[in-house]
């Protein structure tokens, strides 16, 4: 990470909550990011995927998650993941309607989980997909997989895995990977776990795989 993320300024605004930030000049683009099940928008991964975007002059809206709106800790109930996805709709509307260009949608764990199966559902939501630390399966249970949506993903996704994460390997992840009928691209990060090192060695390649040219 090159730097500090552009200071952020609460945002709220129907349903929708968290930090807008701006980079220096006129931003064409956007992302939406969020968070995994245990955490909030302030996650130091979160953080640090904030500054390599404004870096490169992409306006973010880091929020949080409708579950974690209602409570300040504890993981999501499984009957909300449905209001989890509304309210990652209504913050992609919302900064649509700050930014002229295209909008993408990113998520840590959880929050990317989530993402990719709105994204699966209605393709017009997001210009692509960012999935930090995808989930593929509870640690320990490589049978219990969370991909049954993935034949239904017809936008571009990038992942980014660490290389000891216990919710799936590179190579479990490589396979699932190939039931996305679009293009997907991997960033292994290595000896990152779940946290991904708290974004220390993230690069902003990352970025640019993910915006194209």
């Amino acid at each position: 990470m090159s730097s500090e993320p552009t200071d952020g300024v609460g945002f709220e605004k129907e349903g929708v909550r968290g930090f807008l930030h701006r980079p220096d000049g006129r931003a064409e683009r956007g992302i939406v990011l969020t968070h995994g099940a245990g955490a909030n928008c302030n996650a130091p991964v979160l953080l640090a995927v904030t500054a390599l975007f404004c870096n490169a002059g992409v306006t973010v809206l880091r929020c949080d998650l409708p579950f974690r709106q209602k409570r300040k800790s504890g993981p999501p109930f499984p009957a909300m993941a449905a209001a989890d996805r509304a309210g990652l709709r209504e913050a992609v509307n919302a900064l649509s309607g700050i930014v002229p260009g295209p909008v993408y949608l990113g998520g840590h764990s959880y929050g990317g989980r989530q993402a990719s199966m709105l994204v699966a559902d209605d393709p017009d939501v997001a210009k692509a997909l960012l999935l930090l630390s995808y989930p593929l399966h509870p640690p320990g249970k490589p049978e219990q997989l969370r991909t049954a949506h993935f034949p239904e993903l017809r936008t571009p996704c990038v992942f980014v895995h660490g290389t000891t994460d216990p919710f799936g390997s590179i190579d479990e992840l490589t396979a699932a990977a190939k039931a996305i009928p679009a293009p997907t691209l991997i960033f292994p990060i290595e000896r990152a776990g779940h946290d991904l090192g708290r974004g220390r060695d993230l690069s902003p390649a990352i970025v640019a795989a993910l915006l194209g040219p």
